[in-house]
């Protein structure tokens, strides 16, 4: 996104309701060493989000209408009392943390979609979640061209922007990628 003060502009004005104002994130995302769930198409990832801990499970559908714009998956998502509890178990089965990645996350709704707006240290993205009508509907009020649209994963972007800066970066974290830009 190349100017979020003008987004929220639009936002505002199209009548979006702020749900969450600006709140820190981290997420860290578990797999086997020889990356069993990686191969399958599948992310185990417990997520801090202000004061919540959410365990998350996604998984490709097993139906897909192959339309590429538009990012399908099965999310099974709970609320966790102890994320560290929780992490010590995912050690115990043999899942380790594979990658970490933090942002800073806005959200808004409108007629039962989302959008928000994450603040990651490679860049800042804006994402809608809904109907893909509703998705088509909002892309054209917000003025977003559908060109400019992807539905890669922050795995992916952080991948391509190690790629483009050769950045030796592990996770896309603010204090690591900051290390790495320094150093």
């Amino acid at each position: 996104m190349r100017d979020p003060d003008a987004l929220r502009r639009t936002i505002e004005s199209l009548g979006f309701t702020l749900v969450t104002e600006r709140t820190f994130e981290s997420n860290t995302l578990y797999d086997t060493a020889d990356r069993q769930l990686r191969s399958r198409k599948q992310i185990l990832r417990l997520r801090n989000y202000g004061d919540r801990c959410t365990l998350t499970h996604k998984r490709q559908s097993d139906q897909n209408d192959g339309d590429q714009r538009y990012k399908t998956r099965i999310e099974t998502e709970s609320l966790v009392e102890d994320c560290a509890a929780l992490a010590e178990v995912f050690h115990q089965l043999g899942y380790e943390p594979v990658f970490r990645y933090e942002k800073f996350r806005t959200e808004w709704e409108m007629d039962h979609g989302h959008l928000v707006v994450d603040e990651t240290a490679i860049g800042i993205w804006a994402e809608l979640e809904g109907a893909p009508e509703w998705i088509d509907r909002m892309l054209e009020r917000l003025g977003i061209a559908p060109e400019l649209c992807s539905t890669d994963s922050y795995g992916k972007l952080f991948l391509q922007w190690k790629e483009e800066t050769g950045s030796p970066a592990d996770n896309l974290t603010f204090d690591e990628v900051a290390a790495v830009a320094v150093s």
